[in-house]
């Protein structure tokens, strides 16, 4: 007769796991003897490796007991059931393993492809990384709020980032990211934006102009905009005395 040390060295498996079993009603476990210890048999022996082979081969604790107690057809169903159910968390972990891959640039978090893209060709042209930055948690907000119009906005996007004097008009402000309010260069990058918000707007003119961000969102956005940078608030002022209003929704000020 053996004590559970000696069975479970038998077996392979650690005392924990013995009591393991016991707790789960897999194994039985014996009445102490005269002095107060369990005597497990041969047939304990071989129950246990045969629960620690189901075990090791990825069945579940809660099929073990089932499979023991099955005839050789019960047994071939139940595994063959069990190797499906298998087959298909290798097919999700690989699907984690393949988001996990594409998270290692970091932008790809929470972020469409064609947002992630965005941002690559932002770094090929340039452009601060602070100004990247809010650039990507604008989009994480619009994309987890809008996910069936993302992609359609980020052809805008891409389309206005390819546009010469927008682009300049990006770089320029991300020069001036850290500047102070009082910077003597914000009335001019002022003008500039009016001018080319103006000239927009004429080449707009008879086209209805659809706002699909909500304004709850816009309001965040914006907020996002004035938190990041010190110069923001004296530049949407500058931008309103020159007839204009807001940042990611630009709108002309009612006369």
């Amino acid at each position: 007769m053996l004590t559970i040390s000696q069975l479970a060295s038998y077996a392979g498996v650690t005392v924990r796991a013995v009591r393991h079993y016991h707790a789960k009603g897999l194994l039985p476990e014996p009445e102490r003897d005269h002095s107060g210890y369990r005597r497990y048999d041969a047939s304990a022996v071989v129950a246990l490796i045969r629960i620690r082979t189901l075990a090791d081969a990825g069945v579940p604790l809660s099929r073990v007991r089932e499979l023991l107690a099955a005839d050789a057809d019960e047994f071939a169903g139940a595994v063959e059931d069990i190797d499906r159910q298998l087959r298909v968390e290798i097919r999700e972990r690989q699907r984690h393993r393949e988001r996990i891959s594409q998270l290692a640039a970091g932008d790809s978090l929470a972020l469409p492809p064609e947002a992630v893209a965005y941002l690559s060709r932002m770094r090929e042209l340039g452009f601060r990384q602070q100004v990247i930055d809010i650039e990507r948690d604008s989009w994480i907000m619009i994309a987890a709020q809008m996910p069936g119009e993302a992609a359609a906005l980020m052809a805008i996007k891409h389309a206005q980032i390819e546009n010469e004097t927008l682009r300049k008009l990006y770089l320029d402000f991300g020069d001036l990211v850290d500047c102070l309010p009082d910077d003597p260069r914000l009335p001019s990058l002022s003008d500039r934006v009016a001018t080319f918000i103006e000239a927009e707007a004429v080449a707009a003119a008879g086209v209805e102009q659809e706002q699909p961000i909500s304004d709850d969102l816009v309001a965040l956005l914006d907020a996002a905009f004035i938190e990041s940078f010190p110069c923001a608030p004296r530049l949407l002022e500058l931008l309103q005395e020159r007839g204009w209003t807001g940042w990611t929704n630009i709108r002309r000020i009612a006369q």
